[in-house]
């Protein structure tokens, strides 16, 4: 995958190996962390059923993926974004990484369990689903878990190096995946990339990515 600002490292973002297309209409991803290697297959085409969110949200999550095209990415005021991120982020990650991986950056990431030495484990609620915001924008982007418990998604965090997501906890309005399998916000942010399983498509994302503050008070949880 990507790496950056590792504990005890130079706080430089740390390429550990570029990305890795093979055939033209299946995009692979050769992934390296905490010594493993994730290649990404077919993105999964069975659609997940829209969450029941309504009553809590004033947005909705789950539902057909949806795609964009690299337009999204485009050269803006701050890299592929019009803005830097915001000053103080959540969990207190590191604004400098964020900015990198979030503004300046399309295939590399947060180390490997760079999640779990932020204070996000101790500080994220295992009562109810948690809003993860775009650390540039702060649309909402993601609502986990769904469909599961909590305890599975920091277990399926934790086997694969970054929280992973599921097609039912996407916001898609403000979501899009490219045909390379990287996931992107609507304006410009990159968050990570697809790496599909056996249980459908999987968003491995960084955490920096999406430790931003709600800005529409409406939207906030």
């Amino acid at each position: 995958f990507h790496d950056s600002s590792k504990p005890g490292h130079h706080p430089m973002i740390m390429i550990l190996t570029p990305l890795v297309l093979a055939g033209s209409t299946l995009p692979r991803r050769a992934v390296v962390g905490g010594g493993a290697l994730l290649t990404m297959c077919r993105m999964s085409a069975e659609p997940a059923a829209a969450a029941d969110t309504k009553r809590k949200w004033p947005f909705d999550v789950g539902g057909r993926p949806v795609f964009g095209g690299e337009e999204l990415m485009s050269q803006k005021g701050h890299g592929t974004t019009a803005t830097p991120v915001q000053s103080r982020l959540r969990w207190e990650v590191s604004t400098d990484t964020a900015d990198r991986i979030c503004s300046f950056n399309r295939h590399y990431a947060e180390y490997a369990g760079y999640w779990r030495s932020t204070k996000f484990v101790s500080e994220v609620t295992r009562d109810e689903p948690t809003v993860y915001y775009d650390s540039v924008s702060g649309k909402p982007l993601f609502v986990a878990p769904v469909g599961r418990s909590m305890d599975d998604f920091l277990r399926e965090s934790a086997s694969h190096g970054w929280p992973s997501f599921r097609d039912q906890e996407v916001v898609w309005e403000n979501m899009r995946v490219l045909k390379d399998g990287e996931a992107v916000s609507v304006d410009g942010t990159h968050l990570g990339h697809n790496l599909p399983d056996s249980k459908g498509n999987r968003y491995c994302i960084n955490l920096v990515s999406v430790a931003g503050n709600p800005t529409d008070t409406k939207q906030e949880l």
